[in-house]
């Protein structure tokens, strides 16, 4: 458990520098610089993401369940999911979608750790999901009071929203199917 919980601190820790400090995260940059800001930022996500992982891998394994879920809950799951890859692509192919929604990717993110805490009820899952679903929220509450970078992406364009939606549900689709299997090891039907 301990490489998990690291990976959890790292992670949230390095992404939630601008709800926690904005003022010390612009004097870095001012210190350091752009380029290595972004580097450092870079190597500590990508370090508590692998332990994340890993140590996710390892946890959920003999993790205590907290709770079991009603059957009928795993559609409610596919049903909140639907959404989550076009959000996440409305992010950077900006139309519509990202205009109605404001932050579609923490809007993604706090729908994907919803529908998994309706069907994982082990200590390891209420710590992985729960903490993404506290970040997203808290993170999506502090952009109504902090001034807002923009996000890399596409130029905004009418055709952006039937991108974002039919890629979005041919990945949710391939998901579904076959990766959610072949990168989680757990297969949804």
């Amino acid at each position: 458990m301990t490489p998990f919980i690291l990976g959890l601190i790292l992670f949230f820790a390095i992404h939630s520098v601008s709800i926690i400090n904005k003022s010390w995260r612009d004097q870095m940059i001012e210190k350091l610089g752009v380029g290595p800001w972004k580097g450092l930022y870079a190597v500590v996500s990508l370090v508590g993401f692998v332990l994340l992982v890993w140590g996710y891998d390892l946890a959920r394994q003999g993790s205590t369940v907290i709770y079991f879920s009603p059957g009928w809950f795993r559609h409610l799951t596919m049903l909140l999911m639907l959404p989550v890859f076009p959000l996440l692509l409305a992010t950077y192919c900006p139309g519509r979608i990202k205009s109605f929604v404001r932050h579609p990717m923490l809007v993604a993110t706090i729908l994907w750790a919803v529908a998994h805490l309706l069907v994982n009820g082990r200590l390891a899952d209420l710590l992985l999901f729960g903490g993404f679903f506290l970040w997203a929220f808290l993170e999506l509450i502090s952009m109504n009071w902090r001034s807002q970078r923009p996000v890399p992406g596409a130029p905004a364009a009418k055709f952006n929203d039937l991108i974002a939606l039919v890629v979005g549900l041919a990945l949710y689709s391939l998901f579904v199917v076959w990766l959610h299997k072949q990168l989680i090891g757990v297969a949804l039907f």
